[in-house]
């Protein structure tokens, strides 16, 4: 009998609500899959845009509250930017990596290099006051505890993935990057194993929940979709879980930097 054809399943929740600061986003998920007639199964993989989680953790950073320093004054001045988001910017980051008219590409304190220090103004808007949105201080927790919230709620063991848009170098375009995973292996090594041929693979590295972020982003989308909370069903896998983190390519292997 013929194997049956491998198959995975995307599906964003609809009309999930705007998130504000101190929303329980475990919640939110679970009335949104209500909603949408979905029942967590084993092995499902939630995947969030990294905004709601940030809002959620009343991320937001009101500019007029921020006074800029002498070198945030001096970058903005080169990138031509809001010296007040360049000041976040630069609290954000360990260091500058690149700078030039409109582009600001920096290490973030958690290991990324990224544009602007994953501080966003897009979809993001309070009444009363000029708003910035930082990253989650710590995305792999944020997405543990999400993961262990859903799966005591579904009472199996799902997958958590926090997702944001990140630029290349040498490629234009932005795509879904996993800056938060739990409950899966972000990374997958397989070094050692055999292809198709036998031959023993030498350097093959998956980055497993990069690529589970960037399928979801198809249905998240980058303007006014709404749709922040996508469900990714049919992947099973054998590795042990480890953290986004892990995707982080350690300084002594950079030939980069």
């Amino acid at each position: 009998m013929a194997a049956s054809p491998a198959r995975l399943e995307l599906i964003a929740l609809p009309d999930f609500p705007l998130v504000k600061a101190g929303d329980d986003l475990a919640t939110l998920v679970i009335e949104g899959l209500a909603r949408a007639g979905i029942a967590l199964m084993s092995s499902d993989i939630v995947v969030l845009a990294q905004k709601i989680v940030s809002k959620a953790e009343g991320r937001l950073v009101d500019l007029a509250s921020v006074t800029p320093s002498p070198e945030a004054l001096t970058v903005a001045e080169e990138v031509r930017k809001d010296p007040r988001l360049v000041e976040l910017v630069l609290r954000e980051s360990r260091r500058v990596v690149r700078k030039a008219p409109n582009v600001l590409i920096v290490e973030h304190r958690l290991g990324f290099i990224m544009a602007n220090a994953g501080i966003d103004q897009s979809n993001v808007r309070e009444e009363g006051f000029d708003a910035a949105l930082l990253l989650p201080e710590n995305p792999d927790a944020s997405a543990e505890r999400l993961r262990a919230e859903l799966s005591a709620h579904a009472g199996v063991e799902v997958a958590v993935v926090i997702n944001d848009s990140f630029g290349r170098p040498w490629r234009r375009g932005t795509v879904g990057v996993a800056i938060g995973a739990a409950g899966l292996p972000s990374l997958i090594d397989r070094r050692g194993e055999a292809d198709l041929f036998g031959r023993e693979l030498q350097v093959t590295m998956i980055a497993y929940a990069d690529e589970i972020a960037a399928s979801a982003s198809l249905l998240m989308g980058q303007a006014d979709e709404g749709t922040p909370v996508v469900l990714l069903r049919g992947l099973n896998w054998s590795a042990a879980a480890n953290p986004a983190s892990h995707l982080l390519r350690p300084v002594g292997e950079d030939l980069f930097r």
